[in-house]
This record gives structure tokens, C-alpha cells and sequence, in this order.
């Protein structure tokens, strides 16, 4: 659920760990809905961090996609009032200005003087002129994030609204060491970012992937059961996926466990908010399981043919008793023989036991043990005396 990043992002960063981070991933058909998600978890970021109940005092957004007036109108929506936004959020505007022309076209004389590459707006939004620079641009994060109020050490949490726009002046690598600085800043509580990840290399999604602690994905709410894609010219499709889509989010836990979870996002004109659906198992089970029943119960037919089988350790002569051969001779068999009676059994019995006593005691007397093993059985009444 959203609520469940929501907190992750509340709750901060422990001594000695990295930042949790939450990636969006969307695509370009859900990108206006991927949009209303991330005002959404800024809006409700900054109102934990006003209220107090954040590690954070307050979050800084890196606006490349939307106006800072998009962001503030949003949270006076959800009730922030001005003197709770100039408190607890700043703005780094990327969006108005991102390479500097405007203020070059504005003022060839500042140009010329050197003028700095940020400047403030408002008192909470501050326009950043040169994003092809990440180093300067994750100083200007920083800075701004130092400057909230409090006692004790300043913790602060940081937006990124498009790491897709970045993409287009920066390199790969050159935005994942952006990120993992940030996330290992003793600073930053916690962080997230939005992805439009089919403008680009899965490869490099997934690299913005691996650094996240949560992954959000947004997926069409409608799509064909057969070719699993929107049906083009479909009307009441695009009218469906325009308001609504599926949220994902796969949550890590600090044990290693990996926990998924199910909503849907709606979006009607302003407001932004999601919606209990199944859980993803379920419905995972329910898409992959064919829908077939299983009978547990035999027939009288089978009854009978299981009856009849002759298993290989039951006797299969003419009903005749089982026995089990275990070595000696059956009584049976012994009452059948008439010169085994039970006294020359016994006899039989007491003679073994005389025999292995002399052989024990002679274990010491190797040269008579021998001869007098054969003085024994030359007298014993069993054996032939013609030998």
C-alpha cells in the first residue's frame, strides 16, 4: 500500500544504514496518473515533517518536470498552511530555467558580470540554472536541506521528480553516484524518485532499481485479456486508464524479506488517492493456477481393481499363510523333520554354547586351538565317525 512507503519514508534512516529510497516506475501511458502519485507522497512526506512525527523536519524537491506552484497548490489542497510550507519545504527549481538561456535572454549584463547559478524566487523556491552539473546540484540540495530549523541534528528527505528528464543531460552513472551519495549523506532520511522506465534500456532501469530499498510500478488498470495491451480506439479504455491504474510496491525489510503489496491509483481532476484491492498473491495465484477440479473420490470399478493388485511384498501363492524367511529353518518345516525332535534341538543348542566357550578360552593357546577344535567335533554324536 502507499501508506506502507509512506511510513518507511517517515520513519527515516538508522545509524550506520543508507537511506531507504523508493523508486516509481511508470510509463508514458501512465504518466500524468505516475505524476499524481509522486505529488501525493510529497504532499504526505511534508505533512508528517510538519507535524512532527518524521526523522525528517522537512523535504526538499528537485523539480525537472513541474512547476514549483504545482507542488505548493497541491499541499495547501491537503491542508498545509503558507507558514507550514515556508517552514517545512523547499523548492530547487530545474523546471523554469534548467540550462540558464532564460536569464541569459532576460540579462546579457548579469551574464557578463558572472551571475550565480542559483537564485532565490520565493522564500521557499530557489531556481537551479545548470543541471548538466550534478555536482553542484546535489551541493544546492544539501544546502537548501541544512537550512530548515531545529534543534539537535538536522534530518531532511529529498524528492526527485524525473530521473528520466536527468537522462537527458547526464549519463547513467553519473546519476547513480547522484543518488548513492545522497542516500549515504548522514543527513538525508529518506529519499524517492519517478522513472518512465520504457523511455529507456531496461538495463538502465533496473541499475535505478538496485539502489532503491522500495520499487513502485504503475501499470494501465485495463488492458486485453488476449494480448495483454490496451486496445487501440477503445474508447472506455482510454477513459478507464486515464483515471485509474494499478500500483505495485515491493517492500524490503531490514530481515531480508521482500513483501508485496496491491492498490489502485485514482485520479480525478485534483485529487489524488488510492484504493484496497486484492493482494497480489492472490491475484498472481488466481491468473497462473488452470481453473480445473479434481475428483478424490474412487469408484466402485476402482475399488475393486486397487483390491486386486498384487503388491511385491505380499504372497501371491494360492492363499496360502505369509511367512517371512529370516535365516533359519521355519517350525513347519522343523516339525516335518523327524530327527529334530525338541530334546536333539536342545542337545544342538547346549553344544554350540560348549564349543564357543572352549574356542574363547583357547584364544590364547593359538597352536592347540587347532587340534582340539577337531578332538571336538570327533566326538560329537552328530558327527560322522567314518569321516
Amino acid at each position: 500500500m502507499a501508506e506502507a512507503a509512506v511510513r518507511c519514508l517517515r520513519d527515516g534512516r538508522l545509524d550506520g544504514e543508507h537511506a531507504p529510497a523508493l523508486a516509481v516506475a511508470s510509463n508514458l501511458q501512465c504518466g500524468p496518473l505516475a505524476a499524481g502519485a509522486m505529488l501525493h507522497l510529497a504532499a504526505a512526506v511534508a505533512s508528517n515533517a510538519a507535524a512532527g512525527k518524521a526523522q525528517a523536519r522537512g523535504l526538499v524537491i528537485v523539480a525537472f518536470n513541474r512547476s514549483p506552484e504545482v507542488y505548493l497548490d497541491f499541499m495547501r489542497r491537503r491542508g498545509l498552511d503558507p507558514n507550514a510550507l515556508n517552514r517545512c519545504v523547499r523548492i530547487l527549481d530545474c523546471y523554469s530555467d534548467p540550462i540558464g538561456w532564460n536569464q541569459k535572454i532576460r540579462s546579457q549584463q548579469q551574464q557578463e558580470s558572472g551571475a550565480d547559478l542559483c537564485s532565490a524566487n520565493k522564500e521557499n523556491v530557489t531556481i537551479f540554472r545548470n543541471v548538466k552539473d550534478l555536482d553542484k546540484l546535489m551541493c544546492s540540495t544539501i544546502d537548501l536541506g541544512r537550512g530548515f530549523a531545529g534543534e539537535g541534528k538536522i534530518y531532511f528527505s529529498i524528492a526527485v521528480d524525473s530521473i528520466s528528464s536527468m537522462l537527458r543531460r547526464a549519463s547513467v552513472s553519473s546519476i547513480s553516484s547522484f543518488l548513492s551519495n545522497l542516500r549515504s549523506h548522514d543527513q538525508i532520511s529518506s529519499i524517492f524518485w519517478l522513472i518512465h522506465s520504457d523511455l529507456h534500456e531496461p538495463k538502465f532501469s533496473r541499475a535505478f532499481e538496485c539502489l532503491s530499498t522500495m520499487v513502485a510500478s504503475l501499470e494501465p488498470a485495463v488492458v486485453d485479456s488476449v494480448y495483454e495491451e490496451e486496445i487501440p480506439g477503445n474508447i472506455s479504455f482510454l477513459e478507464e486508464n486515464y483515471s485509474k491504474a494499478k500500483f505495485y510496491l515491493r517492500l524490503k525489510r531490514r530481515n531480508g524479506r521482500v513483501k508485496h503489496l496491491y492498490e489502485e491509483l485514482h485520479v480525478e481532476g485534483n485529487d489524488v488517492r488510492f484504493v484496497s484491492a486484492p493482494s497480489v498473491s492472490t491475484e498472481v495465484s488466481q491468473s497462473l493456477l488452470p481453473k480445473v477440479q479434481f475428483n478424490l473420490e474412487l469408484s466402485e470399478k476402482e475399488r475393486s481393481d486397487k483390491a486386486n493388485v498384487l503388491l511385491p511384498f505380499e504372497h501371491q501363492g494360492k492363499g496360502e499363510p505369509i511367512h517371512i524367511y529370516d535365516g533359519r529353518r521355519s517350525l513347519p518345516e522343523a516339525q516335518q523333520d523327524s530327527n529334530l525332535t525338541a530334546s536333539a534341538l536342545l542337545d544342538e543348542l547346549q553344544w554350540v554354547k560348549f564349543i564357543t566357550f572352549v574356542i574363547l578360552m583357547m584364544s590364547n593357546l593359538t597352536p592347540m586351538k587347532t587340534q582340539m577344535t577337531i578332538w571336538i567335533f570327533e566326538f560329537h554324536p552328530c558327527y560322522p565317525q567314518n569321516v
